[in-house]
């Protein structure tokens, strides 16, 4: 998933690139480049001599670490048992034991879940992937495969350092493929190559029938593939809904030959940085207020997929004010813009320039800077990756820019004290452009017609200030989406919500009272094949969650 953007992008990498995070003492933690030998190379260092077959109960001491390696702290994850996969047999193994017992089973990649699916006290037993990693050339597929607990800085650097390829996928370093592809992903690149779902070739799903006999699937977007209805519900079903995901395989639709640097996407040599402050001084209502339109009106100008924009990523992030020690920033405006286009340093000037017209508060611009794709890419993840603590998260995808009304209702929230968070933004990051080109049906991911993905997060650390935080950012949501029932209805303006965000409040008719359902907020048209695929291949129900898709 790609994380909001956080107050450290002030201070971090996002502003002013890894040069300036070197000027300000900090080194980015770039490790050496593990260059794959062959195409059967990966980056599993393996795992021979582990039993990955036993429980792992309350009375091992790898318990307790299993238990708290979620990244939200609000939710710890205490089953009667982990189990640590490092093959698919072993998944085929668990999956079949606990569907035959009637364990309820979850599974987890990067553990980067928003809700509390995994640590669901009805859960008895989460098969954790963590261990399953590698990333490789398969010459028989002629695509590439990426274990589901693979993070996603590790498959850049290795498709990167081994092939000159990529994936379009989000930037947070430590976010497992599992359930990041299962939501559709997608990150600084989309705009210009689509979705990481969108190169999806193949997956590997540990599946579980009717009489609790566990296997493992593989389905293909081959059209005469009897399994492809299970490989379309991977890209964007959500995670959790269908079975275990083991693997996965990339190939961009209609990549031919055999060169595997010719069959995913290849970055731009080289990314332009840029960053906007906003002081709170000065920045009333109305300067919000335009600012806010400024940045939505130019996404509903520039997000066609053959826009001389497609290759420029960007966000405006806007800051809730601390009781203490706010450091007096608003706002900020970061950009990635892909540097080998001739006209890039004037492209990214004139956004910038459409950003801060008419806004009456006197910004302090950062200025461009000029990197590699991966340097830049590593900073990205680096910056997002900060804060850490109890957190909650709202997300919307918009079809146009925010009303004066709905910006208003965001600035009186964000300038309040009903609150002890340490850290609350809300970001309206860029989408569009390549991944509004394929038909809402074409993947199960329906959202194709969105410029903006909106980001509402708050962190804070004691658990005493849980119902003050998620109260003050339901309240902030609810008052945005007021005249749509609280919640971003699928219509002229909004166009419901991210999976890879979950958000159970989406299904609580006290906070959504718009009456349509959360399933079409998440899904749209697309759930009731969602909910066919469901029926056949998960008839015994041995998965599920709160929002989980439920069978026809």
């Amino acid at each position: 998933m790609t994380a909001p953007s956080r107050r450290r992008f002030v201070a971090g990498s996002i502003t002013v690139g890894v040069a300036g995070l070197a000027a300000a003492g900090v080194t980015p933690a770039l490790a050496a480049p593990r260059r794959p030998s062959g195409t059967g190379a990966g980056t599993a260092a393996g795992t021979a001599g582990a039993d990955a077959t036993a429980d792992i109960t309350p009375a091992d001491p790898r318990y307790e670490d299993l238990a708290t390696r979620g990244s939200n702290k609000r939710f710890t994850a205490r089953p009667a048992a982990f189990r640590l996969a490092t093959t698919t047999e072993q998944v085929v193994q668990a999956v079949g034991e606990a569907a035959r017992s009637g364990r309820r089973v979850a599974v987890r990649s990067g553990g980067h879940c928003y809700e509390n699916f995994v640590g669901d006290t009805a859960v008895r037993l989460v098969i954790d992937l963590g261990q399953m990693n590698a990333v490789r050339y398969d010459e028989d597929k002629r695509a590439f495969m990426v274990e589901a607990g693979a993070r996603l800085m590790d498959v850049y650097k290795t498709l990167y350092y081994g092939w000159g390829v990529t994936l379009p996928g989000g930037a947070s370093a430590t976010v497992g493929l599992g359930g990041h592809i299962t939501g559709g992903g997608y990150g600084a690149l989309s705009r210009r190559f689509g979705l990481a779902a969108d190169h999806l070739y193949a997956v590997e799903v540990v599946v579980a029938d009717g009489a609790g006999r566990a296997r493992a699937v593989v389905a293909t977007r081959e059209p005469n593939d009897p399994h492809r209805e299970l490989w379309w519900a991977h890209t964007g079903g959500g995670g959790g809904n269908f079975g275990v995901v083991t693997r996965y395989w990339f190939r961009t639709p209609g990549a031919t030959g055999t060169d595997p640097g010719r069959l995913l996407p290849r970055p731009p040599a080289t990314i332009l940085t840029s960053a906007v402050l906003f002081p709170r001084e000065g920045m009333d209502k109305a300067a919000f207020r335009r600012l806010v339109r400024n940045h939505g009106q130019w996404h509903e100008r520039n997000s066609c997929a053959d826009s001389p924009y497609a290759g420029l990523y960007g966000g405006l992030v806007l800051f809730g004010k601390l009781k203490e020690n706010d450091p007096g920033q608003s706002a900020i405006s970061f950009a990635h813009m892909d540097g080998t286009r001739p006209d890039a340093e004037k492209l990214l000037a004139d956004y910038t320039a459409a950003l801060t017209e008419g806004v009456p508060v006197t910004p302090y611009d950062m200025g461009i800077t000029r990197d590699t794709w991966l340097n830049a890419t590593v900073a990205l993840g680096e910056s997002q990756d900060t804060d850490k603590g109890r957190q909650k998260i709202k997300s919307a995808y918009l079809r146009r820019a925010w009303t004066d009304a709905q910006s208003d209702a965001l600035y009186t929230h964000l300038n309040n004290t009903d609150h002890s968070y340490e850290s609350a933004s809300v970001s309206l990051q860029s989408y569009g452009g390549r991944v509004n080109t394929p038909h809402t049906s074409a993947t199960a991911t329906a959202h194709r017609d969105a410029v903006l993905n909106v980001i509402f997060m708050n962190t804070w650390q004691d658990a005493a200030g849980d119902a003050e935080n998620i109260g003050w950012l339901r309240r902030a949501y609810r008052d945005v989406f007021a005249t749509t029932g609280g919640v971003p209805v699928p219509g002229r303006g909004a166009d419901g919500c991210y999976i890879n965000y979950p958000d159970v409040d989406m299904a609580d008719p006290a906070w959504n009272t718009s009456g349509v359902p959360w399933q079409r907020l998440y899904y749209k048209d697309n759930y009731p094949r969602l909910q066919r695929v469901k029926a056949a291949w998960d008839p015994r129900g041995v998965f599920g969650h709160e929002l989980g898709i439920s069978p026809a």
